[in-house]
C-alpha cells in the first residue's frame, strides 16, 4: 500500500533570524562561537540589542522543519509537528510551511498563547554559523501535538535531535518511535549538534533505543557519541544502533552504510558563505531519495550537491525552483 507521506517530521519550530556578523561580536556578546546555545528571553534580547541595526531575514525554521521542506521541494509528500503560539510569529511560520506543500498539525484555530521561538543564526565571514536560540512555547512540545494517523501513514518517522532538551519533547520522541515501530514505519533521526550529544546523550540514548533505521549525523557528532576520533571507529559503533547511516563531512562529502556496503560520496569544492541548514538538507534530500527510488549513494549524492550549492548563498534553505533544477540535472 502507497503511504500518504514519504516523512513524517517532529521537531522545534523556530523562527530563524539570520545576521551577517563579524568575529567581534561574537566576542563582544560572549557567545560560544560554531555551537547552538539554549537561552532564555532576556539574554537573546540582550543579543538582539548588540546587533541592533544589522539587517537580517526571517524563515521559518528549526532543524526537522527545513528537512521536511527540503522533501517537499524534492517533490515529496511530508507531515510535519511543531508547536507555535498564537502570535504574529506563529501565523508567519504556520503559512510559510503550507506555502511550501508540508502538511501539518497546526491550523489557525489551535495555536495557543505564548511566545514563538526564535533562533538567532549569525554568520561569521569564515562561513561559520553560530546559534543562540530561545525556545519559546516549542519548549513543550509534547505526545499531544503528534497526529498518529499520520504517523502510522508515513514511510519513514524523522526526529529531531534538538528535541531531547525538552522533558515532554523526549517523551514525545519516544512515544512517536515505538508507535511508528509498531505500525511498520521506518525510523530516523538526527543528532542535531554536537552540543545535544555531550549534553543530552543519555537522552538520545533513550530515544534511539533499541536502535533506528536511519541515522544522520556530522563528522564531530558521530565522534562524540562513540567516544572516538577515528571515522572507521565511529562507523563501526553506529552500525550497532543503526540499520543505515549518513555522516556528513564538510567539504569532505558524506560518509553512507546502506545496510550492506559503507561508501565515501564525495562533493565539489565551493567557498561556504553560511553552513546553516546545510546538514538538514542533506537529510531531506537523502530521505527524498530512498522513497523515490534512489540507492542511498544516489541519495547521498544529490543532498552534497545541494548543500554545497546552499552553502554559497545565506539561508537555511534553496528556493523551490533552484531545488527542482538541482534535482533535474544531477547525474546519477
Amino acid at each position: 500500500m502507497n503511504k500518504k507521506f514519504d516523512v513524517y517530521g517532529i521537531g522545534n519550530a523556530l523562527v530563524d533570524m539570520e545576521f551577517e556578523v563579524e568575529e567581534k561580536a561574537i566576542k563582544e556578546a560572549e557567545i560560544e562561537k560554531g555551537l547552538m546555545t539554549l537561552v532564555d528571553e532576556a539574554r537573546q534580547t540582550h543579543i538582539l540589542g548588540i546587533l541592533e541595526g544589522i539587517k537580517h531575514k526571517k524563515t521559518s525554521g528549526g532543524s526537522a522543519a527545513n528537512t521536511v521542506i527540503a522533501v517537499s521541494q524534492f517533490g515529496g509528500k511530508s507531515f510535519y509537528s511543531c508547536k507555535v503560539a498564537k502570535d504574529e510569529l506563529g501565523e508567519f511560520y504556520f503559512k510559510d510551511l503550507l506555502d511550501n506543500g508540508v502538511q501539518t498539525n497546526l491550523h489557525s484555530g489551535n495555536l495557543e498563547e505564548g511566545i514563538t521561538g526564535k533562533c538567532m543564526v549569525l554568520i561569521t565571514p569564515d562561513g561559520d554559523r553560530t546559534m543562540n536560540t530561545f525556545l519559546g512555547i516549542t519548549s513543550n512540545f509534547s505526545t499531544k501535538e503528534l497526529v498518529e494517523d499520520e504517523i502510522k501513514n508515513s514511510n519513514y518517522l524523522y526526529i529531531e535531535g534538538y528535541l531531547v532538551a525538552s522533558p515532554t519533547g523526549k517523551e514525545a520522541c519516544i512515544h512517536a518511535k515505538k508507535l511508528a515501530e509498531a505500525n511498520g514505519v521506518k525510523t530516523s533521526i538526527s543528532f542535531s549538534d554536537v552540543s545535544m550529544v555531550k549534553y543530552f546523550g543519555e537522552g538520545l540514548k533513550e530515544i534511539i533505543g533499541t536502535g533506528v533505521d536511519l541515522l544522520f549525523c556530522n563528522e564531530a557528532e558521530a565522534y562524540a557519541y562513540t567516544e572516538t576520533t577515528d571515522l572507521n571507529e565511529a562507523a563501526t559503533a553506529l552500525k550497532k544502533i543503526a540499520k543505515a547511516f549518513a555522516i556528513t563531512l564538510g567539504p569532505k562529502g558524506a560518509l553512507v552504510f546502506d545496510g550492506n556496503e559503507q561508501i565515501t560520496v564525495p562533493t565539489h569544492e565551493v567557498k561556504p558563505l553560511d553552513t546553516n541548514g546545510a546538514g538538514d538538507l542533506f537529510a531531506g534530500a537523502v530521505l527524498y531519495g530512498i522513497n523515490n527510488g534512489l540507492s542511498y549513494a544516489q541519495a547521498a549524492k544529490l543532498g552534497c550537491r545541494a548543500s554545497a550549492t546552499l552553502v554559497t548563498q545565506f539561508g537555511a534553505r534553496l528556493p523551490k525552483e533552484q531545488a527542482a533544477e538541482i534535482k533535474n540535472n544531477l547525474q546519477l
